[in-house]
């Protein structure tokens, strides 16, 4: 594969990186890919902000599964984010665990993983992160950065942080905040980590690692990231076929008995061959900690109105976790900050997951909005 498309890289920055919750943090690794070139004029970069547990292989086959990119349905040629015309970069955020400093990063001052020692970080952090790094790469200003979900979230920070470094923002199934309902559940996950007997205080680095709290945590989470209506569609009720069992028999015990638990034991078991627990434990916390009205003296319109950017913003009608509410919000705040933004609510089956899936009607959207700013 020619290299403008797609080049995996780490990089380490001296920092210091300031934090939220007070104290620096540096040096730090970034780990990141980069697609296309960058203009002479600069101003084709395009920032790819990734989800919770995704990564920067956006349009890459992931090394560790080697399943393709998780948003080649967006970026790749002749796709609306396109190498041929765009400089894209995408990094693993601060907290993870995928070549970025995280909680299984080596703390220099002891030789060992940081564990629960490593400080807890804002998607904020994780923005002024990601500047240092186009600090590194020459990018002073981006034609625009896109994300859904936590890279939504992102998205909204880097013109509220930035805000003469941002052109535009594309926000897919996000929100300004987390909800009770949020926090409720991702603290259920945390429990599930915490309370396996590996964990053992984080410092798991020396023994096995809590995989069945992570595996019951993930498996928390991809309920929320569903459908009512699409898991009925997938499974309803159906039972799992067993050898030496009539079709269609209940087993009478504890084992997966129905399809649904059979997939959610899945979804669990998968995710701890590729994420680090206490990465989960940071990432979530600076999920739950995001307001980015808090942030701006209470007033939501506050964080818009240094920027210039125009905005785009995308919800799914089957997004229960950030659902068409937490867009028009964001909406009603960016017209009262007078900012320019244009919002569509697209119908889905496969709820908050929607984005990540195909869906031609969101490709348009990106790919329109996108080119109507040059």
């Amino acid at each position: 594969m020619d290299d403008r498309y797609g080049l995996a890289r780490r990089v380490t920055l001296p920092g210091p990186l300031r934090l939220d919750g007070g104290g620096t943090l540096g040096p730090i690794d970034i780990a990141y890919e980069t697609y296309g070139e960058l203009a002479a004029d600069g101003g084709n970069a395009i920032l790819i902000c990734h989800a919770l547990t995704g990564d920067q292989h956006v349009a890459s086959a992931h090394p560790r599964t080697g399943k393709p990119g998780w948003w080649t349905r967006l970026v790749g040629p002749g796709k609306p984010i396109d190498p041929a015309r765009h400089f894209v970069i995408c990094s693993n955020v601060l907290g993870s665990c995928m070549g970025s400093t995280g909680p299984a990063s080596i703390d220099p001052s002891t030789g060992q993983p940081w564990g629960m020692r490593f400080p807890v970080i804002t998607i904020r952090d994780m923005v002024r992160a990601q500047a240092l790094l186009l600090d590194h790469l020459g990018v002073g200003r981006l034609m625009a950065v896109v994300g859904g979900s936590m890279g939504g979230m992102q998205a909204l920070s880097w013109p509220a942080t930035f805000p003469e470094r941002v052109a535009a923002a594309v926000v897919i199934a996000s929100t300004a905040r987390h909800s009770a309902q949020n926090i409720a559940f991702h603290e259920v996950g945390r429990q599930a980590i915490m309370a396996d007997p590996n964990w053992q205080g984080g410092e798991y680095h020396r023994g096995d690692p809590p995989s069945a709290g992570l595996a019951v945590a993930r498996m928390a989470a991809h309920i929320t990231y569903l459908s009512e209506a699409g898991l009925t569609e997938k499974f309803g009720r159906k039972l799992q076929a067993r050898a030496n069992q009539p079709e269609g028999a209940k087993g009478f015990g504890f084992d997966a008995d129905f399809q649904v638990e059979s997939y959610l034991r899945h979804q669990g078991l998968s995710f701890v061959d590729r994420f680090d627990a206490n990465s989960y434990l940071y990432i979530t916390r600076a999920l739950d900690y995001f307001d980015l009205a808090e942030e701006h003296g209470g007033l939501l319109a506050n964080a818009f109105r240094a920027t210039a950017a125009r905005f785009c913003l995308v919800s799914f009608d089957t997004d229960w976790l950030y659902p068409t509410a937490d867009s028009r919000t964001i909406v009603h705040a960016l017209n009262a900050a007078g900012r320019a933004v244009s919002f569509v609510e697209l119908s889905s089956p496969y709820g908050h997951d929607a984005f990540l899936l195909d869906s031609p009607e969101l490709n348009r959207v990106v790919d329109g909005f996108l080119r109507g700013g040059r």
